[in-house]
């Protein structure tokens, strides 16, 4: 069984940046694709970030493009997400999701374990 925890959310200025963290136990950390995702209320779970075992291979949403950075470091069994620039639209709970087999994709579906998620705002 993965557990995953979330930490390094609260609030930020608009323009600012932060960096969220997710700390994994249990199970090889270093064979999972890692995921980073949002939601708001009355929303669907919203893909930010992937990153695959090795770190070679990250995809990010168009929205975060060029702002946001998701790295891993398999000997801390950790995964972050950079966020930089920031805006409003960026408020929502982030989890960091782990998957199993196969790269880093889109669909919440694909993975399989979840953290409790940390809340991230953005004040204009």
């Amino acid at each position: 069984q993965v557990q995953l925890v979330e930490s390094g959310g609260g609030l930020v200025q608009a323009g600012g940046s932060l960096r969220l963290s997710c700390a994994a136990s249990g199970g090889d950390f270093t064979i999972y694709t890692m995921g980073w995702f949002r939601q708001v209320p009355r929303k669907e779970r919203e893909f930010v970030a992937g990153i695959s075992w090795s770190g070679s291979k990250t995809n990010y949403a168009d929205s975060v493009k060029g702002r946001f950075t998701i790295s891993r470091d398999n000997a801390k069994k950790t995964v972050y997400l950079q966020m930089n620039g920031v805006s409003p639209e960026d408020t929502a709970v982030y989890y960091c999701g782990a998957r199993i087999f196969g790269g880093p994709t889109d669909s919440a579906s694909d993975y399989r374990y979840w953290g409790q998620g940390t809340q991230v705002t953005v004040s204009s």
